[in-house]
């Protein structure tokens, strides 16, 4: 008989962030772990994890991967918020991978357009960047989704302002000029 239900740890009601919690009282009376996005104070000076080299590989066309910026970003707009110690670096070194893949494929698609021609019969097709793109786009959505959600739940306040994210988006318009 097969596996039934969804993956294990993923599965059931998403947890509450910690706002929530303490504006319903802790009903569970869990001990919680409190950060602020307030006045951000002086932080224990903590080392950021080295990228892995592949983060800024150097591509077939000669460029350079944009992954290692993107890391960098991640961890610092992380740690000045006190949460990177919460996000393991493998879990933002993916982000940044997806997230650089994801402009990669961006910028194939104005170099290229969005239609090819089949290899063998001629026709017209969807160039593979498109969909390669828009894979790209979800997994980098879900990752990110899944590094805030870590940072919420263990938050007070409601977080306002630029993040790592937006900055993706950013690149991603100016690579198209």
């Amino acid at each position: 008989m097969g596996k039934r239900g969804p993956a294990k740890g993923t599965g059931g009601r998403p947890r509450k962030p910690l706002i929530e919690k303490i504006a319903d009282g802790n009903i569970d009376h869990r001990p919680t772990t409190v950060l602020s996005f307030g006045d951000i104070p002086d932080l224990d000076a903590v080392e950021m994890p080295p990228p892995n080299e592949m983060l800024s590989a150097v591509q077939r066309d000669g460029s350079v991967l944009q992954a290692k910026e993107i890391y960098e970003k991640t961890w610092t707009w992380l740690n000045e918020r006190g949460c990177a110690k919460f996000i393991s670096p493998e879990l933002i070194e993916r982000y940044a991978m997806s997230a650089a893949r994801w402009i990669q494929c961006e910028e194939a698609v104005n170099r290229y357009g969005m239609i090819g021609k089949h290899p063998t019969v001629g026709t017209p097709i969807q160039s593979p960047y498109v969909a390669m793109g828009q894979s790209y786009m979800k997994q980098t959505s879900r990752l990110w989704n899944e590094i805030f959600a870590l940072v919420r739940e263990n938050c007070t306040a409601e977080y306002q302002g630029d993040s790592p994210q937006s900055d993706v988006m950013e690149r991603l318009l100016r690579a198209r000029g």
